[in-house]
This record gives C-alpha cells, structure tokens and sequence, in this order.
C-alpha cells in the first residue's frame, strides 16, 4: 500500500487534534507516515503510533522555531524526497496552508485547501470542499503530481489504530532562504481555559444582537456551561466587543464544529462561509426573517437576552 505523508502539529512533543485526524483520513488511501519537526518531535511517536502512523520521521533544529515557515517546507520536502508519498496530508491552519502551498511549487503538484472529507479514487485521492461560501459541496482531485491537501479541523472523527511507529531521523538540508526571516519576539497568547476556536467541538458566537462588549458574558457563560469555544461575528469584532483573533467568517476563522450556537447574529453571507459546515446550527435571534433561519436545524425566534441565560442555568442543572 501507498505511503501518505502527515504534516504533525505538535507543541513540545503535545500532538494536536487535527494531526490525529489527518491520520483517520489518511487511513483511507494508504499508510500514514508522520513528519514531525522542531522541538520534541520524538516524542510525539507516541500518540502518532497509537493513530496509525507506520513511521515517524523526526528533525530537530533551532530553525524551526528561530525562523519562519521555510525550514519546515524544507524538512518536509526532504520527506517527500524520501518516502515518495501517495499524498501529502496537511493541517488547514494559516501556517498550514503556508506550508502546503510552498511545497506544492516546489514539487510542481496540485494543491487542495479546506478539504472536508478524503476518500481513495481509481485516479487518486477525492477531497470534499465547500465552495462560494459553503453554498455548494465540491469533490475534486489534483491531477498533476503528487496531491497537497489541506484539511479543515474536525473533519473527521479521531480513531485510534495502533501501528509500529517506528521513529527515523529525517536528513534535513536547509535553503538558503530558510534564514531570510527571522522571528525576532514572541508574545504568549493569554490562556480561556476554553478550546482552540478552530478546534473545538461546540462553538458559541455573539453578533451584533448581544449590543456591547459588556454583554459578551452572557455568550462566555453559555460557552463554559458547554465547554466550548467562544466566537464573534465581524460586526460584533469591528465594534470592539471581542477579539479578532475569535472572529469566525470569511475574514475570520473559518470553523467546522459538531454543535454551532449563533445568538444575535443576522446570517450574513461574510458570517455563514466561516462557519456553514458546522455539523448541527443553532441560532438565537428575535428577527424571525434573519437570513441565519435559512441555514439552521434549530432557530429560537427570541431575545438572546431572556433566552440565553435560561438555556445556560438549564445545561447547568442537567449536568448536575
């Protein structure tokens, strides 16, 4: 069986979720082999092995975290030099798709980005997309080189399928351009205690409705009484109430969550393209014709305001 590459996201040796989907998916079309790059790469073996990694190649080097993006499509194209893959699988974040996108012109491959579902073709792999703001559902394959997919977190569901993960040190040469820019200063993002937007199963979001920065708390305790993530409409973003970095849309983060709870947001076409392959869509809105109503499997016509808060005491009473 073919071999297909698995671009790892790790921190510190900690496998992050979307890697462990990467691996179901390429599960499918052939056997999984890891590229694990920076510090504690060995260590994330691991976690890999136990999701169907047949190999873990590892490279530690200062440049991966002194500089950017560049050292990593080095490493992974010494990777794909080495294993000649089947595909090359790699997690749709922004520097994912960075990565994938650079690798692609170096090997002189197709790429594919924000897939949503991966299955074997008789000419190769079939991804699934979203297109015109997740209007349509495409399925599509590269039909020039080896494919570079990029897929969405939460695509697919974690399976655990233990194999060898047998640890090789990966031969690494860096360009010359690995060095061209440096990072210089990093500045830790304040921990929520709450999940990773992009990652997180249940995702709750303000908009415009919830009327001020000061009333997101009503949103927030919706979120924890859940365990989810909290996300924000541009609207609600643009006026100050919540950070950039939890806009969900078309110039946000796009998100593909198992539960999506919109409350006071209008649907806007910006809005629904970040977020319209959510698995199940709840909205809360007290404007019955919101575009949103169009989207949903769940709509409360109702003020978030009364309505909100009566849904997070009941979550918290079920839970005990």
């Amino acid at each position: 069986m073919a071999e297909v590459l698995v671009y790892v996201d790790h921190v510190d040796g900690v496998v992050r979720k979307p890697t462990l989907e990467l691996l179901t998916l390429a599960r499918r079309i052939g056997e999984p082999v890891a590229v694990a790059l920076g510090s504690g790469a060995e260590a994330t073996a691991p976690a890999l092995a136990e999701h169907g990694a047949v190999k873990v190649l590892t490279h530690d080097a200062a440049e991966y975290a002194d500089y950017l993006v560049v050292p990593k499509v080095d490493a992974l194209q010494a990777a794909y030099e080495a294993v000649s893959p089947a595909a090359v699988l790699v997690p749709s974040s922004a520097e994912g798709k960075e990565i994938a996108a650079r690798l692609a012109v170096r090997i002189g491959s197709g790429i594919i980005t924000d897939a949503t579902d991966l299955e074997a073709g008789d000419e190769g792999p079939v991804a699934t997309q979203s297109a015109f703001a997740a209007s349509f559902t495409t399925k599509s394959r590269v039909a020039k080189g080896t494919p570079v997919i990029t897929v969405k977190p939460n695509s697919a569901a974690v399976e655990a399928a233990p194999a060898a993960g047998a640890v090789e040190a990966l031969a690494v040469s860096f360009s010359e351009k690995a060095t061209g820019t440096k990072v210089t200063a990093r500045t830790p993002r304040e921990s929520t205690g709450r999940p990773e937007l992009t990652e997180a199963a249940i995702v709750v979001s303000g908009g415009r409705g919830v009327n001020g920065a000061e009333n997101f708390s009503i949103i927030e305790a919706l979120a924890d009484s859940l365990g989810a993530a909290v996300g924000a409409s541009r609207a609600a973003v643009d006026a100050g109430w919540y950070p950039h970095t939890n806009q969900v849309g078309q110039t946000g983060k796009s998100v593909s969550p198992q539960l999506y709870i919109a409350s006071g947001i209008s649907g806007a076409i910006q809005h629904r393209a970040g977020m319209q392959t959510s698995k199940t869509i709840v909205a809360i809105n007290k404007d019955a014709e919101a575009p949103i109503f169009d989207l949903v499997d769940y709509g409360v016509v109702g003020d978030l305001f009364e309505v909100v808060p009566q849904l997070t005491e009941e979550i918290k009473t079920r839970k005990g």
